[in-house]
């Protein structure tokens, strides 16, 4: 089943007091390593999975693509990113993920934020990707890490007092929905592994470019400390790949 938690009011309203919905891309941690795996996109034709208030889309614009598509299923994302957006050449469609069904090559870049965790068929999903991108288009998208979904509960162990010991990782390879807790509503992800992400990606056409597991630079830590969690765990998973 598609999951449209975003047109849930309270679920919406709690999203949009985030940092990355309030700051857009600079206020979101992974935002400099994502745009580091991006490819020139001076002219191209750019269609963004799971698009959300559309922050990407008028980035690629921005650097020059000649037009961009975003997706997503919510209508209360898309209203605020056609109240955010002036630009002709950006064009929001309500569509699910899974929905995809666009023309073979009609694409240079395909890009996807954090939303590809929860769709639960990845494979089906990169055959769509590699029938709409040009030969050589680039496939570049983030997902939380696979050791951050493994345990449903997405949360650290704590000592008696309180302190973060450790983050638990269990059922790693049993691979599947989690019902996780996010912004006080139960929503499901899929988990899967590192290798499962790479192997389908290769499986499908597409040869593997780059890949990051965002780990936390010295500048990133002195501007918030809280990134030092992230170097004892990944949150996030960043792929970057190239149809063959």
């Amino acid at each position: 089943m598609k999951q449209n938690k975003y047109d849930v009011d309270s679920f919406f309203e709690n999203y949009s007091a985030m940092p990355r919905s309030t700051g857009g891309l600079e206020a979101a941690g992974e935002w400099h390593a994502f745009r580091e795996l991006l490819p020139e996109l001076k002219g191209k034709r750019v269609l963004d999975l799971g698009c959300g208030f559309g922050w990407h889309c008028r980035y690629a614009r921005e650097q020059g693509a000649d037009a961009v598509v975003g997706i997503d299923l919510s209508a209360n994302m898309l209203e605020r990113a056609r109240a955010m957006t002036s630009d002709p050449q950006i064009e929001y469609r309500q569509l699910a993920i899974e929905d995809t069904e666009f023309a073979a090559d009609e694409f240079d870049t395909v890009i996807s934020s954090l939303a590809i965790h929860y769709i639960n068929d990845f494979a089906l999903l990169c055959r769509q990707v590699q029938h709409c991108l040009k030969p050589g288009g680039a496939f570049v998208f983030s997902v939380e890490h696979p050791i951050y979904t493994a345990l449903a509960a997405q949360d650290w162990h704590f000592g008696p007092e309180g302190e973060k010991q450790h983050w638990p990782v269990d059922n790693y390879h049993l691979e599947g929905p989690r019902q996780a807790s996010f912004l006080g509503h139960e929503v499901t992800k899929y988990h899967r592994s590192t290798a499962t992400y790479i192997n389908l990606l290769l499986d499908s056409g597409f040869s593997l470019r780059q890949i990051s597991e965002l780990q936390p630079t010295p500048d990133m830590l002195e501007m918030n400390p809280a990134w030092q969690e992230e170097t004892r765990r990944p949150m996030f998973l960043l792929l970057s790949a190239v149809k063959l």
